[in-house]
C-alpha cells in the first residue's frame, strides 16, 4: 500500500514537473528570439502603432502639420496615456477602448516608450 502511495506520488510530481515545463516554455515562445518579453511587448505595440495610430500620428511618432501631438516628447505617465488611449480626447482623437485591448494598449506604451526623448 505505502508502495503504491510512493509511486503516485512521484507520478504526480512527475506530471506537474513536465506541466511547468510546458508552461514555461510557452511562455518563452511568446517572447521575442531573445527571451526578452519587453521586446516583445514593444514588437506587438509597433505593429499595432503602424496599423491603427500611424494615419494620424505619422509613422515616426510625429506627423507635422496636423493637430496630433509628437509622441516622442509625452510626460512618462502611463496611466494617462492609457485613459487617453481608450476614452480619446478633446473631440479629436476618438476613443479605442473597444478596438484595442488592453494588453494591445499596453504594448502600444511599451513602444512609444521605448522611442520617447529624455
Amino acid at each position: 500500500m505505502l508502495k503504491d502511495v510512493t509511486h503516485k506520488t512521484v507520478a504526480t510530481i512527475a506530471t506537474v514537473a513536465v506541466l511547468a515545463v510546458a508552461l514555461a516554455a510557452t511562455v518563452r515562445a511568446a517572447d521575442d528570439a531573445t527571451g526578452n518579453p519587453l521586446q516583445a511587448q514593444i514588437d506587438h505595440g509597433k505593429s499595432t502603432y503602424a496599423s491603427k495610430c500611424s494615419p494620424c500620428h505619422g509613422p515616426n511618432l510625429m506627423n507635422a502639420g496636423t493637430i496630433t501631438p509628437d509622441l516622442r516628447v509625452i510626460p512618462d505617465d502611463k496611466t494617462r496615456f492609457v485613459t487617453t488611449v481608450k476614452n480619446g480626447k478633446n473631440n479629436k482623437m476618438p476613443p479605442w477602448a473597444d478596438i484595442l485591448s488592453d494588453d494591445e494598449i499596453g504594448n502600444l506604451w511599451a513602444f512609444i516608450s521605448s522611442r520617447r526623448k529624455p
